[in-house]
């Protein structure tokens, strides 16, 4: 895919002593509903402490495992989850949710309901004096073709998605679920591979450092926590994911970190 800079989004202030929290991959959902309702509680605590400080929170994809919203149905479970960012937001605290690979079928419900924007697509940020570039990271940079030229068109086609919607629930989630969970989540020895100056997203903040400088490239999908520079004063930061390592990011106005939540 052809790298791009997108425009801005409205700059975010950050007044002392308040940070900025990035989590991406929680991929509730799998690999059983006991596991994932466990992994929900251990996110909606790291909600709790992270909403003490935070200027804004950003979920950058594939929150869940599989998500569509019909028109008057969603996906069991999740309440947890759900309950906690609507209690966030009522209470003024702007949280920014992504798609992913996973969860692409997300339309209205997450803004109507909890008044959480929606990004389909990298976005570029200024928040204090740094310049973010944010994203999922699914079908970026080399490789991965079959994704990009087949089955990303294909999800993100708004004809498959009404043809989907004349499933019924039942059939429609119960399917797609069992598909979704052959996330290579499942075989997590091969997410530990580092590939060096050919990881792909790597190559992506590269190309797109050419064209302007962000000072920080966060992204989820790759499910291994990485801080490589991309250039001089330019970090990719990867954040990781929650079934393995429960990695997020966190900015405090000066440096942008990875850390474990224990």
């Amino acid at each position: 895919m052809t790298p791009k800079v997108l425009p801005e989004l409205p700059p975010l202030a950050l007044p002392a002593g308040k940070r900025v929290y990035f989590a991406s991959d929680f991929h509730l959902g799998v690999p059983d509903a006991a596991t994932s309702r466990e992994r929900e509680r251990r996110i909606v605590r790291w909600l709790d402490e992270a909403a003490k400080d935070a200027a804004a929170i950003y979920l950058v994809g594939d929150i869940f495992d599989f998500w569509f919203e019909y028109k008057h149905a969603i996906p069991r479970g999740f309440s947890r989850l759900q309950g906690k960012l609507a209690e966030l937001t009522d209470g003024g605290l702007p949280i920014t949710l992504f798609t992913g690979n996973h969860d692409m079928w997300m339309f209205g419900y997450f803004t109507q309901e909890m008044g959480i924007p929606v990004q389909r697509d990298p976005v570029t940020q200024r928040m204090g004096d740094k310049l973010f570039y944010i994203g999922h990271g699914d079908g970026l940079g080399p490789g991965d073709f079959a994704y990009k030229r087949l089955l990303k068109p294909v999800f993100n086609s708004r004809f498959t998605q009404w043809l989907f919607a004349r499933l019924h629930p039942n059939l429609g989630i119960g399917l797609a679920s069992k598909w979704s969970q052959r996330s290579r989540l499942q075989n997590g020895a091969a997410d530990e591979k580092y590939f060096g100056e050919d990881e792909w997203l790597l190559v992506y903040c590269r190309e797109i450092e050419k064209r302007r400088h962000h000072d920080y490239y966060v992204f989820g999908h790759r499910h291994l926590p990485l801080d490589v520079a991309v250039g001089p004063g330019s970090q990719y930061i990867n954040l990781g994911e929650w079934v393995n390592y429960c990695s997020y990011g966190v900015y405090d106005g000066t440096t942008m970190a990875l850390r474990e939540y224990k």
